[in-house]
């Protein structure tokens, strides 16, 4: 592997207009992916779905090589429709489009990050690959009290040219003082097995709002590794929703950062998995201070031969009084081969808290079943009704009704077999 990742690292040098110091930037973090290697369930994190052992299985060869000096056509049928926003189009990793025609352009500032060094707090080898072959990272601010007018969906896509290939997408963001940001990851890969591994930091700014919601609904064959840290100051709000359906692979991390008092991050998620799929959420919020609030609800209903994993991990610093967290999972498993795992885990070092959590999972209620059937409905429609009924729940969560009911039309009725 480490010969491939040379090899496919120095054609990109090549064929880049990088500087030096930027050259040498992503050697170190080429050399810190080759030690360390793809995670494996030998690693805590990583026990329920091994993301190494599955791009083995999934895609035997592997390549790291994107020629980024070539452009890409806009398929413009992936489009959301009905919904006026701005866009960033990601097509093959590389970023073909940034369109912020909807807003006031003297209250955003986008800014070039590719030279700036990168330095964490944890080890995650999949962000050392993301900084080792990512072609352009750019910051995008939200300056102080200024809201977007429009969301803002950032498209991923691919076509034909990319298969069996690693796509590594960056994009760092920074909400100034009391601004709001609503922004949609929207998934159109159609093209098969390739391994797209995203990287985002948000940073939010005293009494600033950022609503994210992750939608990756239709059908493919492709491999996703997203992971999304938030730093939050004083009153600020992080809201996250994951639909998390379509790819063969997805595993969606949020590290959440409450620095300031009366700071709250809200995830929910819903896995709706049909056959063959292996999807995981894995959350940490780490309450750091007084004051600060964190809810998460996360629900799966998994097919034939489906898993899904939940891992959420609530963390209350000794500093950390008055802390609310709560999280919740929740599964139906419609055939006796799906399966779901569930890790939470509360970490407490004050005493003036209110925190819990609590996982269930189960078959359909036949008795439910039994009594819509007396009501005049089918085996089917009884199935898809308390199905939908269950993931509507956390559909409700999402607090900005324009895209709660664009997310309720993109899930749809009637899907479940």
């Amino acid at each position: 592997m480490s010969e491939q990742l040379q090899s496919d690292f120095d054609k990109i040098v090549k064929n880049s207009k990088f500087s030096n110091r930027e050259i040498q930037l992503k050697k170190d973090f080429l050399n810190k992916f080759i030690e360390s290697g793809f995670p494996n369930r030998k690693q805590e994190d990583w026990k329920f779905l091994d993301i190494s052992q599955i791009i083995k299985k999934n895609i035997s060869d592997l390549s790291y090589f994107i020629d980024y000096s070539q452009s890409n056509k806009i398929d413009r049928s992936t489009f959301v429709d009905g919904l006026e926003h701005n866009k960033i189009i990601f097509l093959n990793g590389r970023i073909e489009k940034i369109d912020f025609n909807h807003e006031d352009k003297s209250k955003i500032e986008i800014s070039d990050e590719t030279k700036k060094d990168i330095s964490f707090n944890y080890e995650n080898s999949l962000i050392d690959l993301n900084c080792a072959f990512t072609d352009k990272a750019f910051k995008i601010l939200v300056k102080k009290d200024y809201s977007l007018k429009k969301p803002l969906i950032i498209y991923h896509s691919t076509n034909d040219s990319i298969k069996s290939t690693n796509i590594n997408l960056r994009l760092d963001f920074e909400l100034g003082e009391n601004s709001c940001l609503k922004l949609i990851d929207y998934f159109a890969n159609n093209t098969a097995k390739n391994f797209i591994n995203i990287f985002y930091n948000f940073d939010l700014k005293k009494d600033s709002i950022l609503k994210n919601y992750k939608i990756d609904k239709f059908r493919n064959e492709n491999l996703k590794y997203s992971f999304n840290n938030i730093e939050q100051g004083n009153n600020s709000v992080s809201e996250t929703f994951i639909l998390s359906a379509g790819s063969d692979y997805f595993k969606n991390e949020v590290n959440c950062n409450l620095n300031g008092e009366y700071s709250s991050a809200f995830i929910n998620g819903i896995f709706s998995l049909k056959e063959n799929q292996q999807h995981e959420i894995r959350t940490t919020i780490n309450h750091l201070v007084e004051n600060t609030k964190s809810y998460q609800l996360i629900k799966s209903v998994l097919g034939k031969n489906s898993k899904s994993a939940y891992q959420g991990r609530i963390y209350v610093n000794s500093k950390a009084q008055k802390t609310d967290g709560y999280q919740l999972s929740k599964a139906i498993l419609l055939d006796e081969t799906s399966e779901f795992n569930a890790k939470p885990e509360l970490e407490i070092y004050a005493d003036d808290v209110k925190c819990s959590h609590g996982s269930a999972s189960g078959s359909l209620d036949e008795n439910s079943i039994f009594y819509l059937m007396s009501r005049g409905l089918n085996y089917q429609q009884s199935k898809e009704l308390l199905i939908n009924g269950f993931l509507l729940d956390v559909v409700e969560k999402i607090t900005d009704l324009e895209i709660k009911n664009l997310i309720k039309k993109i899930i749809g009725l009637n899907e479940y077999k």
